[in-house]
């Protein structure tokens, strides 16, 4: 299987019905993209397959030929990223880090979408990744600064 992972085009030759997860782990080095429920339900494992959030745990490696994988190791040297990092930074929305990948990859899929979600926007959109530590109220708030001073990057 041919794809794109982090703007770098990859191969796979393993088994078709592999789990992404599995793969970007163990075959490309991509820690960011943890393994939290192996049921598509906490959103640690979000990815970007052609712009569109996935939970890579439930993404067979088979369909994802030809697709663009973004993963947080290529989204962290965007300007994107920086605006949502300092906000996330800002406004303590990191505890421990286990979830906060998949939070940046939803807020950046969400912000792709609509670049001035509402705050009930915001929620809905992060509503696939679970955090057990920081509280989502303070992760919100980073969503919602990063939108206002990151104006034009999405």
């Amino acid at each position: 299987m041919n794809f794109y992972l982090n703007g770098k085009p990859v191969s796979h030759e393993g088994d078709p019905a592999a789990r992404l997860l599995d793969v970007l782990r163990d075959d490309f080095d991509c820690k960011s993209v943890k393994c939290g429920c192996k049921e598509g339900e906490c959103g640690a494992c979000a990815v970007l397959i052609d712009d569109v959030l996935y939970n890579s745990c439930c993404v067979a490696m088979g369909s994802i030929e030809e697709a663009h994988v973004l993963t947080l190791e290529g989204f962290r040297e965007t300007k994107q990223f920086a605006a949502l990092s300092k906000a996330f930074g800002e406004l303590s929305a990191v505890q421990c880090g286990f979830c906060i990948p998949g939070m940046v990859m939803a807020s950046h899929a969400l912000l792709l979408k609509n670049p001035h979600p509402t705050t009930d926007e915001i929620r809905e959109g992060l509503s696939g990744n679970l955090c057990r530590c920081t509280g989502y109220n303070a992760i919100v708030n980073a969503v919602e600064n990063a939108a206002k001073e990151g104006d034009g990057l999405w």
